[in-house]
């Protein structure tokens, strides 16, 4: 089985493993660091003597049932915590003061690993059911059963979640493309009203005759200049409109 881990401070998700091994009379789970949902279930099977009877006097199988609903149960929380983080994206995405990307690319990874942990944990829970009848003194069925419509309904959100971020990631980017759009339009506009600027001092700076000036000599040159740009202006008017840029 996997469980999800979540580091506040770096906010990436991870998921770890842990593995039980079950008999007719015990059960065995291993685990790196601290599984709350386990540590809490054996604690009060210690301190408390009804709960010690509760859980372990229908077998292992009912056991391993109680300790996986507990951990399914402690998954809703973590749901919850998406879902309150989808809200913030989603304001986010149409705020233009922030940059929503990051939020949705950190979000997105958490689903992946949150996706990674619990199909997963579904596929287990559909084999193990009829497996496990013979390792409790009740019928199981109703309660695995139960334990699968959990499942079913965390991984149904996940992907509802999912198809969202992909809406939000899109939207995003049609909303950045367009203010995009409306910087670029400004500076063009600002291109457009200096350009007169740059012809008429470009071409009072070049060393020929030109009309109205003081020089003299035979204004031919800046005639045949100034045809020499127009062809070259045409011809890149007529290679734009050929490739249906304008």
């Amino acid at each position: 089985f996997h469980y999800p881990l979540f580091d506040k401070t770096t906010r990436v998700s991870s998921k770890r493993q842990w593995s039980a091994f079950i008999g007719e009379n015990y059960l065995i789970t291993v685990h790196t660091g601290e599984l709350k949902t386990i540590v809490a279930l054996f604690r009060d099977c210690m301190a408390n003597e009804n709960a010690r009877k509760e859980y372990m006097s229908t077998g292992s199988g009912f056991l391993l049932y109680r300790i996986l609903d507990r951990a399914i149960d402690s998954y809703f929380p973590v749901l919850n915590k998406i879902l309150s983080l989808m809200e913030d994206v989603e304001d986010a995405v149409f705020d233009e003061d922030i940059e929503a990307a990051k939020e949705l690319s950190i979000l997105r990874r958490d689903i992946i690993t949150q996706r990674s942990v619990m199909f997963p944990t579904r596929d287990i829970f559909k084999e193990m059911e009829n497996k496990l009848k013979r390792f409790s003194k009740t019928d199981v069925t109703a309660y695995y059963n139960d334990l699968m419509d959990h499942t079913n309904k965390i991984c149904s959100t996940l992907d509802e979640i999912k198809e969202i971020i992909e809406v939000y990631k899109d939207t995003d980017y049609t909303l950045a493309t367009n203010r995009l759009n409306r910087v670029t339009r400004i500076l063009t506009i600002f291109s457009a009203i200096i350009l007169p600027f740059l012809v008429v001092s470009s071409l009072y700076g070049m060393n020929v005759v030109l009309p109205g000036g003081m020089e003299e000599g035979n204004p031919q040159t800046f005639l045949i200049l100034l045809l020499v740009m127009l062809v070259v202006a045409g011809g890149m008017l007529f290679f734009f409109r050929r490739r249906r840029w304008i």
